[in-house]
């Protein structure tokens, strides 16, 4: 078999141009009929798929999500530090997502309400996927960051979903945040990017500590993933602050410290693991061990308490570890060298209910963000690869990575061409090189 080394390299390749489908489509048109709709992306959105679907049998994932299109643009900026011969196109590319998160906020559901006859667009089989207008008329000003997704011609999403998700701000601030850091200018795009990162930094100064639905749009409550990524946000955004002499650095600084600590009660000292919710009703959750208390510490970077390396979080990946081995078949009898297929929770139900790529992946660049700061990363390393040699297991000969492979017998299932996955791919690829680069 060929070495993980030569597969990843000819893997991120594919999935640098693969991902940089779903940027910018504005050659891809969706219909939706029954909605009355005909979706042409603008230049700057990011669609989570760029599979048009219908639930016939693959989702409609034509939508600009705003953790997805974050994670996303994340992961241009790794390609763009990466030497890409395309480096000014991916920086173009950061700039008209920066242009198009800016003008979602004009968006207004009462606006949309006025339009004469507005409903009668949908088929009557549809109405009953509709939002209601009292929610629609409540959408505007900083709630439209609240509102989970939008279409991506720059347009609400009129359909019934798991509102409102307050991830989707401070992951985009980290994303500008790190962009403004490693490739910065002096000019009218960089000014731009300030503005959003200065709204998207008050939005979630504003509402951290709210419940609001989780990363999968499923349960309302406190999430661990959200309250990561704000302390996160307002850390970093803090320091931002600070040197443009803008005293609402305190505040986001005070801000980050209340959330990072409130993380500290999600530790279940019983089961020894990080649990990912705490909800509104005072209940267990059966899905209090889930991947994304991983994807929290991936996501937000950094290192130290509920970062990759705290011993609490590799505690809950072998938890996760554990789990998987025991439900999934694909798991079972797997030949040494193979890392566990990594889903989302016990008893998911969505599609497969199975292995999803970006878990996977989460799992592997969780083990080399920690490998970076261990005195010897090699068992880290290894159990990373791990991880990327499922993942090569189960990726299809053409590269093309879907949102789940099946629990039971790998098969792709779900979203074909999920953003999402390709960028995962990237963003542990590239967490990869620099543990490489250190024992070196």
């Amino acid at each position: 078999m060929e070495p993980l080394s030569a597969w990843l390299e000819r893997q991120y390749r594919h999935s640098a141009q693969a991902m940089l489908r779903s940027v910018s489509a504005t050659s891809i048109t969706q219909v939706r009929a029954g909605f009355g709709q005909r979706m042409t992306p603008k230049p700057g959105s990011v669609v989570a798929s760029p599979v048009p679907g219908a639930y016939d049998p693959n989702p409609d994932y034509f939508f600009h999500w705003f953790r997805d299109s974050a994670l996303v643009i994340d992961a241009l900026r790794l390609l763009y530090l990466d030497g890409d011969p395309g480096s000014e196109a991916l920086r173009a590319h950061f700039t008209d997502f920066v242009h198009f998160s800016l003008e979602l906020e004009s968006l207004d559901g009462g606006r949309l309400l006025r339009a004469p006859g507005w409903r009668q667009q949908f088929a009557a089989n549809y109405l009953q996927f509709v939002r209601d207008d009292s929610e629609l008329a409540a959408v505007h000003g900083e709630r439209v960051a609240a509102d989970t997704r939008v279409n991506p011609d720059g347009s609400l999403d009129v359909s019934r979903w798991a509102r409102p998700q307050h991830d989707g701000p401070p992951l985009r601030a980290l994303c500008v945040l790190r962009w403004l850091r490693d490739a910065g200018r002096d000019d009218a795009s960089t000014e731009a990017a300030q503005v959003l990162l200065g709204h998207d930094l008050a939005f979630t100064l504003r509402h951290w500590a709210e419940p609001c639905f989780d990363i999968w749009e499923e349960e309302l409550g406190l999430h661990y993933y959200t309250l990561r990524l704000s302390a996160a946000a307002l850390d970093l955004g803090s320091r931002w602050l600070e040197h443009r002499g803008d005293p609402l650095a305190r505040d986001c600084a005070a801000a980050a410290g209340a959330a990072l600590a409130q993380l500290d009660s999600y530790w279940n000292e019983s089961n020894g693991y990080l649990r990912s919710r705490q909800l509104s009703e005072s209940r267990a959750s059966p899905k209090e061990l889930d991947i994304s208390v991983l994807l929290a510490a991936v996501h937000a970077g950094g290192e130290g308490a509920h970062a990759a390396n705290d011993p609490r979080m590799l505690a809950t990946l072998g938890k996760l570890e554990a789990l998987f081995d025991a439900d999934y078949a694909i798991n079972r009898g797997r030949p040494k060298g193979l890392g566990t297929a990594m889903g989302r929770y016990r008893g998911d139900v969505y599609f497969s209910g199975g292995a999803y790529f970006f878990s996977t992946l989460g799992a592997a660049e969780l083990c080399y963000r920690a490998a970076k700061h261990a005195s010897d990363p090699r068992e880290l390393l290894a159990r990373g690869d791990a991880f990327l040699e499922t993942v090569r297991k189960f990726t299809p000969s053409n590269g093309d990575m879907s949102e789940q492979f099946d629990q039971h017998d790998g098969a792709p299932r779900s979203a074909p061409q999920l953003a999402w996955s390709y960028a995962a791919l990237i963003s542990s690829v590239a967490a990869r090189e620099a543990v490489i680069r250190r024992s070196a």
